[in-house]
């Protein structure tokens, strides 16, 4: 009955019977679903990134002008120069002034803008 001896062993290894090693800790997935979290998180951002062409937000030699409307009809202009970044918001007191009139714009049932300059050449703004 060589199979059924008791082995000995030492009392500083740590074996397969240790609670560290079991399976029946209900908070050994936690730290899963937080990788997979933060994995998530990250290929949702460069996806946006992506998706709205936004990567010249990084690039420090880039030009770029974003112009927002919110809801309460009040825009803002962002306009990024290099490493500067500029917000602006335009009111009513802002847009006003003294200059030249220069032509007409139209907003057709598309939703797309037609510039019509005063010298009667239409052309249409991309």
């Amino acid at each position: 009955m060589y199979f059924f001896r008791l082995r000995r062993t030492s009392k500083s290894r740590k074996g397969f019977s240790d609670p560290a090693f079991r399976d029946d800790d209900p908070m050994t997935g936690v730290a899963n679903l937080f990788d997979i979290g933060l994995v998530f998180i990250v290929g949702l951002l460069l996806t946006l990134f992506s998706a709205y062409r936004l990567q010249d937000l990084f690039d420090s030699t880039s030009e770029m002008t974003i112009m927002k409307q919110q809801a309460s009809g009040e825009m803002e202009i962002i306009v990024k120069k290099g490493t500067e970044i500029k917000a602006s918001r335009v009111t009513q007191e802002a847009a006003e002034g003294k200059g030249n009139r220069l032509g007409v714009a139209y907003r057709l049932e598309d939703g797309s803008m037609v510039y019509v300059p005063d010298n009667g050449q239409p052309s249409i703004p991309r």
